[in-house]
């Protein structure tokens, strides 16, 4: 029996996928659980439409991403932080404090995991942030990180 699966099952397939399973297995297990249903040309035609329109929607997200790439790479975003006279924080500049300067300057939200910072930056000056907009959409920016 042809089934579309609506979930991950492992050893079986992904999301959306179309699979032959033995007919009782369908009927006991994935159908009544809300695993699968059947793959009727009624279900085939509205996986196809969900499948367009996600990639269509893929296909925009992309798209702003490059967007904002273009409006941030090689931007300076400056950031407020208390410091000694030596130039040491008295604390540090996290992700979230990169995403909430890029918010305010540059009108672009970014989720704090997208930033690619190896661990808080802890001194003055300029440093290279990479942020990641979307899937193989990477823009640099220099945090430049100013005495309060």
């Amino acid at each position: 029996m042809k089934v579309i699966l609506r979930e991950r099952i492992k050893g079986l397939g992904e999301d959306g996928d179309v699979v032959e399973v033995a007919p009782g297995y369908a009927r006991h297990l994935l159908i009544p659980r809300q695993m699968a249903v059947e793959a009727t040309p009624a279900n085939l035609e509205r996986r196809n439409a969900a499948r367009n329109r996600v990639a269509r929607e893929e296909q925009r997200e992309a798209h702003r991403a490059q967007e904002s790439a273009a409006k941030l790479d090689g931007q300076i975003v400056t950031v407020g932080a208390k410091a000694g006279a030596s130039g040491r924080l008295f604390g540090s500049v996290t992700t979230q404090d990169v995403c909430d300067a890029i918010a305010r300057q540059y009108s672009v939200e970014v989720d704090r995991r997208r930033v690619d910072m190896p661990e808080p930056l802890k001194s003055l000056g300029d440093h290279r942030v990479a942020v990641q907009l979307h899937a193989g959409v990477v823009a640099y920016v220099y945090v430049r990180i100013q005495s309060d």
